[in-house]
């Protein structure tokens, strides 16, 4: 085979003595990515544009202005309400461990110099679900923008309600959603980003309530699971279901927008929105 005509690297094709920890595998064509490639592509397979799961301090390094974030509502840490067995060691050792309070971090920043408080969940801390902290932590970053006059982006990436803190954490769908209607009445504009997944009691209160919803490409938007949803409905579920291409077709959502341009993209939606 020429020189010219080799095959693109694939899974098979690694070699025993390569070195741990340098390359990673798409979930969606199989190429192998070097780290250092795809942190320069913003975690975007160069190859499919597959968008990979990012933390949330990475997310506000890519939307804010340089120096510009000021995080807020630091120290807030989980209880354990309900005494549900061994949930005060897990959420201690996840703090530990990826140096978290808990599944969200908010705070103050300008995007293109247009000033917005925002609220970035963290899948890796208990796969983003929404205990009472990250529900009070995301409503007092409301009430500041109501009083500071600032737009709010909130970033979705959770796997719902947290059931460790039982009704709760059912409560905060509710009081997200009447901080934004205040946000609302204050005529502010909130800007809904939906990123992989997006699911449960955040799907069904705030994430999908924006008065734009974005969403990243082949992000998975949805209430309960596609299997549950087969079982409850005893039908075969649409190509493409709970995809954002899918919640585009649908209405759900307003614009789908690759990492790449998110950016410029609030940016330019904030300019608009934001009272003079």
């Amino acid at each position: 085979m020429g020189i010219f005509s080799k095959p693109r690297l694939r899974s098979h094709d690694r070699r025993d003595d390569m070195p741990e920890g340098l390359w990673v595998k798409c979930p969606d064509c199989d190429a192998l990515v070097h780290l250092l490639e795809l942190k320069q592509n913003l975690h975007v397979c160069p190859h499919c544009n597959h968008h990979f799961l990012i933390d949330s301090r990475e997310r506000i390094e890519m939307l804010a202005d340089p120096d510009s974030f000021e995080e807020t509502e630091i120290g807030l840490i989980s209880a354990n309400p309900l005494g549900f067995a061994g949930y005060a060691e897990k959420t201690a050792g996840l703090r530990e461990k990826t140096g978290l309070d808990d599944a969200v971090i908010c705070g103050r920043l300008t995007i293109q110099g247009q000033r917005a408080m925002i609220a970035v969940m963290d899948f890796k801390f208990f796969a983003g679900s929404m205990g009472s902290v990250v529900g009070e932590k995301i409503t007092r970053s409301i009430e500041t923008a109501i009083a500071e006059k600032r737009g709010v982006i909130i970033v979705s990436a959770s796997s719902g309600a947290r059931m460790q803190e039982g009704m709760l954490s059912l409560m905060q769908m509710a009081k997200t959603c009447g901080a934004l209607a205040r946000l609302s009445e204050a005529k502010l504009p909130y800007i809904s980003l939906l990123t992989h997944p997006t699911t449960g009691g955040v799907t069904a209160s705030f994430a999908t309530i924006g008065d734009i919803n974005l969403a990243e490409p082949k992000c998975m938007i949805g209430f309960a699971g596609p299997r549950v949803v087969k079982e409850t409905t005893h039908q075969n579920l649409p190509p493409g279901f709970q995809t954002a291409e899918f919640m585009l077709e649908h209405g759900l959502i307003d614009a789908i927008v690759p990492r790449s341009k998110l950016r410029e993209r609030l940016g330019t939606l904030l300019s608009y929105m934001l009272p003079l």
